[in-house]
């Protein structure tokens, strides 16, 4: 019998999670079956406008980058408290003001476990200003980098297997991105490496740097493009699992990061908010998609996710497996 998968449980290595803030000490507790315990949390806001912030296990609970901002990372010394067994503690959040934790207010929390086998890194470098070779554990060639410079401003650069190894693309705004051999030294990562080259971006000198990278695991990610139908009958595309999350963005001309999840509203189709604005939630059907059993199906004839012979580039991880490794298939949707 045929391998579909090497991880039955996804959320053993991915979560999303729904949580109403209090303005004080909050105990999240994710919604998986079975433990786990996040190194990396994207947060945000849904009600209303506030910064994407991203901490990890390596650069500390108290340090944020915002996804939608080039600013350095801050330092918010009563927000993230823990990283926890199966979830996160937050603390009061004055120093955001709210921007993860206020009262009454509701958010969105992406959390990711770092591990080989479920294709997920974090690492932490110092810049040279030389070209160079880094080394990571992934033990698989990165289909995705998403690098940020700590320690002054900088955009955030996306390396994308699907879009090559000569460009960068900035999640903090809506540009194609740039092309330069400075990006990643026009080398593809090996199953050891990622190659930088001299952009202060992701090598400035003496700059603390951080790196996430994310290798394809079957039935668990997913990194590849599509072309845009211009249809409200959109593209489908295959992933061989149920997405619990979905990033996209148009290469060819300018758009927003789009990101869908199984959680907003709960059901088809998707609600949106994109990585590169402060902006609340979208619920009014702009950018939707649906979430199906072995992939994901555009809904809109928007212009950020599905503009007629435009290519998107995405990353999507699993909910759960089309078949699992006995071949058993997932529930359709």
């Amino acid at each position: 019998m045929a391998v579909y998968t090497t991880i039955d449980n996804p959320e053993l290595y991915f979560q999303c999670k729904l949580y109403t803030g209090n303005g004080s000490t909050n105990a999240i507790t994710l919604d998986g079956d079975e433990n786990m315990q996040p190194d990396l949390l994207w947060l945000k806001r849904r009600d209303g406008s506030d910064n994407h912030i991203l901490f990890d296990d390596v650069r500390g609970v108290t340090k944020g980058i915002y996804a939608d901002l080039n600013n350095a990372e801050d330092n918010l010394s009563d927000s993230l408290s823990s990283f926890d067994s199966n979830g996160f503690t937050l603390g009061a959040d004055t120093a955001g003001s709210g921007t993860i934790n206020g009262s009454s207010e509701t958010y969105v929390a992406w959390a990711w476990k770092e591990s080989a086998t479920a294709g997920f890194d974090i690492v932490g470098y110092t810049g040279n200003a030389t070209a160079r070779t880094i080394s990571h554990s992934l033990s698989a060639v990165p289909k995705v980098i998403l690098g940020k410079r700590r320690s002054d401003a900088s955009n955030w650069c996306m390396y994308h297997a699907s879009h090559g190894n000569t460009k960068a693309l900035y999640l903090n705004d809506t540009t194609t991105g740039a092309t330069s051999t400075t990006f990643w030294n026009d080398t593809n990562p090996t199953s050891s490496v990622f190659t930088v080259g001299t952009d202060a971006a992701l090598n400035g000198n003496t700059d603390t740097q951080i790196a996430y990278l994310w290798s394809e695991k079957q039935g668990f990610s997913k990194f590849g493009s599509y072309e845009g139908n211009g249809n409200a009958d959109g593209t489908f595309v295959y992933t061989g699992f149920s997405p619990s999350f979905v990033m996209l963005k148009e290469i060819d001309q300018t758009g927003n990061w789009c990101m869908s999840d199984n959680k907003r509203p709960g059901y088809n189709p998707t609600n949106m908010v994109n990585a590169n604005e402060a902006g609340a939630e979208t619920t009014d059907g702009t950018n939707t998609i649906d979430h199906l059993s072995n992939g994901f199906k555009l809904r809109t004839t928007g212009s950020s996710s599905n503009t007629s012979n435009s290519t998107y580039i995405y990353m999507a991880f699993a909910e759960a497996p089309f078949v699992n490794s006995n071949g058993v298939p997932c529930n359709a949707k």
